[in-house]
């Protein structure tokens, strides 16, 4: 798969605060290909908000590269849009004024869409105008963040626990927003989350980190296809097709790799995705699976992927 083709790429990417502290990421690969609605999960402190900070071009890696569209995270910046967890906002100004200040900023690209930022900060979120940024919620504040996001009309959207301080209601309506623009505008998407439940059914593409490390990457479906769940009291299974064994009642239940041969007294079937990652955050030791790019779906002609991290 060529770069204009993929979104976001990593190849031994490493990042190290401190010479003497463990690397959050070790050595992580990936490719997310363009035109993707992808879901970033992992458990508290795996490392995605750096992974984002990275493809963001707010850090720079100790070692490997990260590409974004095609080139470093700073060429692609003025086609990245990123909302990070903390959210900051000029706390002085009103939520027409900051609005008002993506515009100016993001004047020099002429993507600017004034409808997108006002549909999510206005019709969706429900703001007022003239309200200043720091009398807000944590939630209204996220609603003006997204808003920023969406009016840049960048080509990726990096989501860093978007929907963390959000109500049911306006998450749902986000979730939704997210889809139609990934439908109508080719935008690659990428949410963060330590909480699966949230983004199921919305994503199409999962990347799992753990350990620092990328443990899964494929299209969704695809990935659980490649995996079954075997039940049973039988024999032992296939050397190296097993990602998490448990005793369960008087049987044992396990995720293998779809494929390995299962011996008598086991049963299969199909694991949900949440079984999926939860098996491989219990066994972080379990080796990584990936789907090739190559072998996926056709992804969208959106302009995609790429960045050397010196």
């Amino acid at each position: 798969m060529s770069a204009p083709d993929l979104a976001l790429e990593a190849t031994g990417l490493e990042m190290r605060y401190g010479r003497r502290r463990a690397p959050v990421l070790a050595d992580c690969t990936f490719r997310l290909p363009a035109g993707r609605v992808c879901a970033l999960v992992g458990p508290n402190g795996a490392g995605k908000s750096t992974l984002l900070a990275l493809a963001a071009g707010l850090l720079r890696p100790t070692a490997g590269t990260v590409r974004v569209l095609g080139r470093t995270p700073s060429e692609a910046r003025a086609h990245i849009a990123y909302v990070a967890q903390d959210k900051p906002l000029p706390p002085q100004l009103t939520v027409a004024q900051t609005l008002l200040l993506g515009a100016e900023l993001n004047q020099p690209s002429g993507r600017w869409s004034a409808e997108a930022a006002e549909r999510i900060a206005y019709r969706t979120g429900g703001l007022d105008p003239k309200a200043r940024i720091r009398s807000l919620s944590g939630g209204q504040r996220t609603r003006v963040a997204l808003a920023l996001a969406f009016g840049k009309r960048a080509e990726l959207m990096l989501l860093d626990e978007p929907m963390a301080d959000l109500d049911p209601l306006i998450r749902h309506q986000l979730m939704g927003t997210l889809m139609a623009e990934a439908a109508e505008h080719g935008t690659t998407i990428v949410l963060a989350s330590h909480v699966l439940p949230e983004l199921h059914g919305a994503c199409d593409h999962l990347l799992l980190l753990a350990n620092g490390r990328m443990q899964l990457d494929g299209p969704a479906d695809e990935l659980v296809s490649a995996h079954t769940l075997a039940t049973g009291t039988g024999g032992e299974l296939e050397a190296g097709s097993v990602v998490e064994e448990q005793v369960s009642g008087r049987g044992r239940t396990a995720l293998v790799r779809a494929g390995a041969a299962l011996p008598p007294g086991w049963e299969s079937s199909e694991p949900t995705l949440e079984e999926l990652v939860l098996a491989h955050l219990r066994n972080p030791s379990a080796p990584a699976f990936a789907l090739p790019p190559a072998l996926t779906p056709a992804a969208s002609s959106t302009p995609s992927a790429e960045e050397a991290g010196a």
